[in-house]
């Protein structure tokens, strides 16, 4: 039996360089991350399409635990047609809300690329794909100076049976790309907020101390940092 696609859309979550659907190229966004000075009037990001057919790009930002409630951000343009081989940037402008000054706040953004349905030959079956891609957006008050990489070393590490839980004193997201325990990954290793602490699950049969790198504000690796717990 065949099964007959025509512009159907399936929306896929990524993260991190976003790579949208096209064979060819495709829609790409300039960061894995955007950090929003408080001393600046706006962010940016660009968007660029290297594919061979035009894309719809909508955007918009939320807050970390989703929900009814709007982030205190606007992206400009909010909607717009990214022609193949062009490039267009987004612009991300503060519009209120009560942020503290004495610590970074985390939001995301939210990139969604859907392709031209004016397909090449139209009697061809086509599998048209929509991608969503949701990067971290961190706002960083003007009050902040260093990097969160200058300050990592003051998380504190404390295992729990099968559990670990980090405490971030600082007024800095940490965001991990790797952690380790003795030499096995703990895989559910994300982030931790300023001032807070996140519990991760630990590795069967992970013994030795507890190892970790960050990822920077423009989206690199950092050293490697080591703690007892």
């Amino acid at each position: 039996m065949k099964i007959w696609l025509k512009a159907f859309l399936f929306f896929v979550m990524v993260s991190g360089q976003s790579v949208f659907a096209g064979s060819s190229g495709g829609v790409t966004i300039g960061g894995t991350r955007l950090i929003y000075d408080g001393d600046r009037k706006e962010a940016s990001l660009s968007v660029t399409n290297s594919d061979t057919i035009p894309y719809l790009i909508q955007s918009w930002t939320e807050t970390r635990e989703g929900g009814a409630e709007k982030a205190p951000f606007i992206i400009t343009p909010p909607l717009f047609r990214l022609d193949s081989n062009q490039s267009n940037v987004l612009r991300v402008v503060r519009t209120g809300g009560a942020l503290p000054e004495d610590r970074e706040s985390l939001y995301w953004l939210n990139v969604k690329s859907i392709p031209s349905s004016l397909l090449q030959n139209k009697s061809t079956n086509t599998l048209q794909l929509a991608v969503k891609s949701q990067i971290k957006l961190i706002y960083r008050p003007a009050s902040l100076t260093g990097k969160p990489d200058q300050q990592t070393e003051k998380l504190r590490w404390q295992i729990s049976g099968s559990k670990i839980t980090v405490t971030n004193p600082t007024p800095f997201v940490m965001n991990f790309k790797q952690v380790t325990i003795g030499n096995k990954e703990v895989k559910d290793a994300t982030y931790v907020l300023p001032m807070s602490q996140t519990t991760f699950s630990v590795p069967a049969g992970a013994t030795g101390r507890v190892s970790w790198k960050l990822i920077t504000d423009y989206g690199g690796i950092g050293p490697q940092h080591t703690s007892e717990y």
